[in-house]
């Protein structure tokens, strides 16, 4: 299933995408798509829904982020050797962790509005893993049966918040607009080897990242268990697994978005996400 959120911002409706692409309702079967939903046992009660029943949207309403109320949003740093490689680091031995603020979550087309005073800011094309059963030290084993789906994921940065501000990547991570997540909520049933995903992303047409999954230092499976020894995941947390190379920091020289620049990037058989980059009210 491909499961989304559309509409005005903090007013979506839950839908669902039919076998034609076509969005249908899914307002009177579930309020949202959020925890309850997310579990197996909700997952399989939409799945016993016929698509061609439910009622048709018209025209071409806005998709929010196709997750309600995501309660964490864990970014996975550094988890694509190349990427590490242009970043002037190692390759790390176990997975680098790092949150992101979930008031930073846009949906997937809405603007990015740089932070006030921003020379720095940086785009990163990522998988996002969303929980959908509670992931408490779960063993990589059974790690992928807590997954409910997966989704694109714009894992914004401002690098000299990040890198120059003194303290941990948070700050450069989390500013408002920097975390675009969407379009759909695809089903880990629909996704028959995340390791095996094409991912890619454009700045005003340029291709900058082009690579896939398979390429990962950790894999989706270890990235869960090995962050459920940690925290407890639970459904609607968000994992964002990290990017290949080809952000703007290691270009050379380093290139960094500014206003009116347009952001495009997907990853294969999850859809496509589109930005207009706006400078901040008080740089305008």
């Amino acid at each position: 299933m491909k499961l989304v959120r559309y509409g005005n911002p903090g007013h979506e409706k839950p839908g669902m995408l039919d076998t034609e692409g076509r969005l249908r309702d899914l307002s009177a079967a579930v309020t949202d798509i959020d925890a309850a939903v997310l579990s197996r046992h909700g997952l399989r009660q939409l799945g016993a829904l016929d698509p061609e029943r439910l009622p048709l949207v018209e025209g071409s309403p806005r998709y929010g982020t196709p997750v309600a109320q995501v309660g964490k949003m864990i970014c996975v740093g550094l988890n694509y050797a190349d990427h590490a490689a242009e970043s002037g680091a190692k390759v790390p031995e176990q997975p680098v962790l790092f949150m992101k603020a979930t008031s930073a979550i846009i949906g997937p087309n809405d603007d990015v509005i740089l932070p006030r005073g921003s020379v720095k800011a940086d785009w990163e094309v990522e998988l996002g893993i969303v929980i959908g059963d509670v992931a408490r030290d779960v063993s990589v084993d059974d790690a992928l049966n807590h997954v409910a789906g997966y989704t694109v994921v714009n894992d914004l940065s401002e690098r000299e918040f990040q890198l120059e501000h003194g303290g941990q990547w948070v700050k450069g991570k989390s500013c408002d607009t920097f975390g675009p997540i969407g379009p759909w909520l695809v089903t880990a049933d629909e996704v028959a080897d995340p390791q095996n995903l094409a991912l890619w992303l454009e700045v005003n047409g340029h291709r900058y990242q082009d690579a896939s999954t398979r390429t990962m230092v950790f894999g989706v499976a270890h990235l869960v268990s090995y962050i459920s020894r940690y925290m407890t995941l639970l459904p609607g947390d968000v994992i964002s697994s990290g990017t290949p190379a080809g952000v703007g920091l290691g270009l050379k020289p380093p290139t960094y978005l500014r206003a009116g620049d347009v952001i495009e990037l997907g990853v294969e058989g999850l859809g496509q996400q589109r930005q207009q980059v706006l400078a901040h009210p008080a740089d305008r």
